[in-house]
């Protein structure tokens, strides 16, 4: 009789001892976001940039996420201790994700960094359940910021086709890109502020970087974005290749609807790029700013496109803004994954040989 209590009693105890999941809405302080977010009536983080992320610092056993995706293409890093990586794919269905479990004792943290553009649609994040004896601590704050400004390249298009360069969002992982690695090496919160197509004068569509660049959300030019949320030390600026493509097409729709049937001049092109940087500059007043080109064709020997940011920067005469050209990589078309290590690695150099990261 005295045993069967005993085990009786073993089994409430460890009835009673076992915790309900603990659930951290996406509004909780200790969750610490990049990219522009967006927080819709339901609760939820609007996560669209490529690129946006969440992080979780923790204690806990096991980490489910619910999510819901607008499109059910859009794709994510799931980031375990900032090591482990594993690909997540979601559907049109508000529900949970497993992202870790049998976690062992002690601190972790869980990152969903989203691989895929904008126009693949918005992704809406509610929140983390977190099992265990669970425990939240903050993250720390990163000291350094940046910001990217860009087109397909820096959204990672095409990045993981290893066969073609298809436009699928299967293929494309911001992750990876060189905009994301600088970022990583120098342990910067970053923001990715690309869509692919797009271009300053003139895109593949009917709106520009100009049209866009102070927006909450691409899919969306009817919400501004409060740029006193965000301020970054070091802008990259990465465009032009679409409008060096655009404008030697006479025929494109955009270029009908743009230009009329006069290709723009080269004073028409400088007065562009330098009208785009000064809003840039009119927004970060203390960032030093880097304009680069690459590294697809623009790049080539023979482009007279670093020669017009050449001299859009020198007429604006301004010490923190600076210029930088990838040389054009061997892809048949998008930058490949070694393609992006290789600007990565150009460009962090050049950040370390002036000093940039010097407040």
């Amino acid at each position: 009789m005295r045993k069967y209590f005993f085990v009786l009693f073993l089994g409430l105890s460890q009835f009673i001892l076992a915790q309900p999941p603990v659930f951290v809405s996406s509004d909780n302080h200790k969750i610490q976001y990049e990219g522009r977010i967006g927080h819709t009536a339901d609760s939820a983080a609007d996560l669209s940039w490529p690129g946006s992320s969440v992080l979780i610092r923790f204690e806990g056993t096991e980490v489910k996420a619910l999510l819901k995706d607008e499109t059910g293409r859009n794709t994510f890093n799931v980031i375990i201790d900032q090591k482990n990586i594993s690909k997540l794919e979601l559907n049109t269905s508000k529900k949970y994700y497993t992202l870790a479990s049998s976690l062992p004792k002690g601190i972790h943290t869980i990152e969903l960094f989203k691989r895929t553009e904008a126009k693949w649609g918005s992704t809406f994040f509610y929140g983390f359940s977190i099992d265990g004896n669970v425990k939240l601590f903050q993250p720390a704050e990163k000291k350094l910021k940046m910001e990217f400004f860009g087109n397909s390249i820096t959204c990672g298009y095409a990045v993981e086709d290893s066969t073609g360069d298809s436009g699928d969002a299967k293929f494309e992982n911001n992750y990876l890109t060189y905009a994301s690695i600088t970022a990583r090496h120098f342990n910067a919160a970053n923001h990715n502020t690309a869509v692919s197509g797009i271009g300053i004068m003139v895109s593949w569509f009917n709106f520009t970087m100009p049209d866009v660049y102070d927006k909450l959300n691409a899919n969306n030019r009817n919400v501004d974005w409060d740029f006193s949320e965000y301020t970054p030390d070091i802008v990259v600026i990465n465009l032009f290749q679409n409008d060096s493509w655009i404008v030697t097409q006479p025929n494109n729709p955009e270029f009908k609807r743009v230009f009329g049937t006069k290709a723009p001049d080269e004073k028409y092109i400088i007065n562009a790029y330098k009208n785009f940087v000064q809003n840039i500059r009119k927004k970060y007043s203390k960032a030093k700013i880097i304009c680069v080109l690459g590294a697809m064709d623009i790049t080539r020997k023979d482009s007279p496109w670093p020669g017009y940011v050449k001299q859009a920067v020198a007429e604006m005469n301004d010490k923190k803004i600076f210029t930088y050209f990838f040389p054009q990589c061997n892809s048949t078309g998008h930058p490949r994954i070694k393609h992006q290590q290789e600007m990565a690695d150009q460009l962090i150099n050049f950040i370390e040989k002036n000093n940039l990261t010097k407040k």
